[in-house]
């Protein structure tokens, strides 16, 4: 149910110059989507009236990836004045004007923070009737962080800038998260009132907390439970922080729900991913994008799959695979390469040092050992020999080959496509075949087989070979 005095705003105008990157930091992934992203899915989850960005830096680029992950957003261009203060006064400005609720603050680039967390901080925001409630945390190292300032009772003071802080409130351990809930009318009022008389020059939002404090409003801050939930990412140091503790928290919730996850600190799991029962995860792999898996399947070691489907039972060693599908009781792999476009069938087999694209491999059917299959359909219960390989272009276009069911091919073999190979045909090693195979034929090329007698004794003399090949005929005599 959509909660009609609830509003959020998101601060995603800065240009996170220390990810020294050509990206907008809010834009570097973890687990396969966007730090703003997860942002994003915190703020739907809590089911506001209204979500508002608040943008600036690469702002069309911003937008595109935002409004897509959530479509109906409000973005707000934030102008020349510097400062979260600022940033909040235009996003507050977004608002229909009707509006009267609360509304949450905060950041784009603090990927951790959920939903039960935000939630129950609007929770005691409204059973103590507050007017603004902050969300802190104690950290070991408070360094860089603006600090919360306590009175003699124990409540909240106001929160001090590192810049602007005096050497005892250095010593604070206590910091703002930049996570807040306000209640709209006060918020407004109180913005109105806030300068840029500071070490930065910047409307700080921090500024009225103290104004309300003056003026005889409850503020309050909630230390959060755990300090990593309110983590912002700054530099490519923390991207990597915040990626391994989310990763952690996908690995164990796929251990919770049956899966076998040998080694966790060399498991990476998307946050899309699915996983079926009884499934089992091998060392060093990676599960991207849209992938799915089945259960009783085993994946790895030392594989990759993006955006692949993986049916119950197969087996996928040591394999990169992108955009593939692989039927149930299949295997695949070691040393195998599937790009997008591959199907294979049920109880299938790719190989050793196999590549294919664009192939659909019927059920039973198996590419063994060391060939490249690309734009090819195979039927069912057909085994390409070692060493074949498709060769679908002709240095213009591609073209497809055609393997019907239940066809043996020799090793080192070559289909020149287009061409079509019919149900139960076989063809001979080293074949190259360049017309259509009609059912139940063999292909071969014939070319007769030549020993030229005496040969390396003519033409090697007083080599190893030569001796070895005197000694053999003497034997043999």
């Amino acid at each position: 149910m959509t909660d009609p005095n609830l509003a959020i705003i998101i601060l995603a105008a800065g240009q996170g110059t220390r990810m020294k990157s050509s990206l907008p930091k809010i834009l570097h992934t973890i687990a396969g989507v966007p730090l703003v992203g997860h942002v994003l899915a915190t703020a739907a989850a809590l089911e506001p009236a209204h979500v508002v960005a608040v943008v600036r830096h690469e702002r069309d680029r911003v937008v595109g990836v935002m409004s897509e992950l959530l479509p109906g957003l409000l973005i707000v261009d934030q102008d020349d004045v510097p400062g979260t203060g600022r940033a909040v006064e235009q996003g507050l400005a977004a608002l229909p004007e009707g509006f009267d609720g609360d509304v949450v603050i905060v950041s784009g680039d603090v990927p951790l923070l959920d939903s039960v967390t935000i939630a129950a901080l609007i929770a005691e925001h409204r059973s103590t009737a507050s007017t603004a409630t902050l969300l802190s945390a104690l950290l070991d190292d408070a360094t860089g962080y603006g600090r919360v300032v306590r009175g003699a009772d124990g409540g909240l003071d106001r929160i001090v800038e590192q810049k602007d802080a005096t050497d005892d409130e250095l010593t604070i351990t206590e910091i703002n998260s930049g996570t807040y809930v306000f209640g709209v009318g006060p918020l407004r009022e109180q913005l109105a009132l806030v300068g840029t008389d500071n070490a930065q020059k910047e409307k700080y939002l921090t500024d009225v907390l103290g104004l309300l404090k003056q003026a005889g409003s409850a503020v309050a801050a909630v230390p959060v439970s755990q300090p990593w939930l309110v983590a912002g990412v700054n530099d490519r140091i923390q991207l990597a922080e915040a990626a391994l503790r989310l990763n952690g928290l996908i690995v164990r919730g796929h251990q919770r729900n049956g899966v076998s996850i040998v080694d966790p600190a060399s498991t990476w799991i998307d946050l899309s991913v699915s996983i079926g029962e009884d499934a089992e995860i091998l060392p060093n792999t990676q599960l991207k994008g849209a992938t799915t898996i089945e259960r009783d399947a085993i994946i790895g070691p030392d594989t990759t799959l993006v955006d692949c489907e993986v049916k119950q039972g197969a087996t996928v060693k040591r394999t990169d695979a992108t955009l593939a599908v692989i039927g149930a009781w299949s295997t695949v792999g070691p040393f195998a390469y599937l790009r997008p476009g591959t199907d294979l069938g049920a109880e299938g087999k790719i190989g050793t040092f196999v590549e294919t694209k664009n192939a659909v491999i019927g059920a039973g059917s198996k590419v063994p050992h060391l060939s490249y299959v690309g734009d090819t359909t195979v039927g069912v219960g057909s085994n390409i020999g070692a060493g074949t390989i498709t060769a679908n272009y002709d240095g213009v276009n591609k073209h497809k080959t055609v393997v019907g069911s239940h066809v043996r091919t020799g090793s080192h073999n070559v289909f020149v496509a287009p061409v079509r190979i019919g149900d139960g045909a076989y063809s001979g090693a080293g074949t190259v075949i360049r017309k259509d195979v009609a059912p139940g034929a063999l292909a071969i090329n014939v070319a007769p087989q030549r020993n030229m007698a005496g040969w390396v004794e003519a033409n090697r003399a007083g080599s190893a070979a030569a001796k070895a090949a005197a000694e053999a005929s003497e034997e043999t005599n």
